[in-house]
């Protein structure tokens, strides 16, 4: 058995036990599937790991930079109480029609708002309109805009509120000083934001599983 294989027979074991997939879960994945998106959405063990996230910090108010088909999305409304609101951006109109029907399936079309276009134009907007501070983010879009979104993040949250950066590692290129691959230079200046910024305290961890080699990144909010 190949590294890689035991990394996903592993990731099937854990997330079997501790985040099982329900038929709207499966559902999400195949009408993505179905559509034409790409496989890209977040493991099953990612996705209770946001969840879990999500419920430690008691969140009533979570955004997410990039929807896909809806699958973290799913994932993380779940542990909205009732009242809650997750606000979901996805620049793809057909990623967020797949999201929405998803979403509408699984009951929680009253929680979830997804919002059309550019993140870049989508956050702007979002202040506009002096939302509550979102107590969690993830981030999960283009990467080249990571330390944008990160900056929107910091406008729209808490003192405790908590960012999440995934695809941080890029199969171990985020270390190459010298890229000029605008996803790396994208992670590496968020990672720096984390680690310089006043009001952030961070951390990056590195993951092995299903989809291979990555990791993901934590910052919190100080004030």
């Amino acid at each position: 058995m190949s590294e890689s294989q035991l990394w996903h027979q592993v990731d099937d074991y854990f997330a079997a036990l501790l985040s099982p997939e329900d038929e709207a879960l499966t559902a999400a994945l195949r009408d993505s599937g179905a559509a034409g998106l790409p496989p890209i959405a977040v493991t099953p063990a990612l996705g209770g790991f946001l969840q879990f996230l999500a419920q430690v910090q008691g969140a009533r108010h979570i955004l997410e930079i990039g929807t896909l088909g809806g699958y973290s999305t799913l994932w993380m409304a779940r542990a909205l109480p009732a009242g809650g609101r997750l606000i979901s951006l996805e620049h793809d109109p057909l990623h967020a029609e797949v999201a929405t029907r998803s979403i509408a399936r699984a009951g929680l079309g009253g929680l979830v708002e997804v919002r059309v276009g550019p993140a870049l134009e989508s956050l702007p907007r979002l202040a506009d309109e002096h939302p509550p501070p979102f107590d969690l983010v993830f981030i999960d879009a283009d990467k080249a805009n990571n330390p944008h979104y990160l900056e929107w993040a910091l406008e729209l949250t808490r003192a405790g509120s908590l960012i999440v950066l995934d695809n941080v590692v890029r199969g171990g290129r985020v270390i190459d000083r010298d890229s000029t691959d605008p996803d790396v230079l994208g992670i590496r200046a968020a990672l720096d934001l984390i680690a310089g910024h006043p009001r952030l305290s961070g951390t990056a961890i590195q993951t092995v599983g299903a989809k291979g080699y990555d990791g993901f990144a934590l910052a919190r909010v100080l004030e």
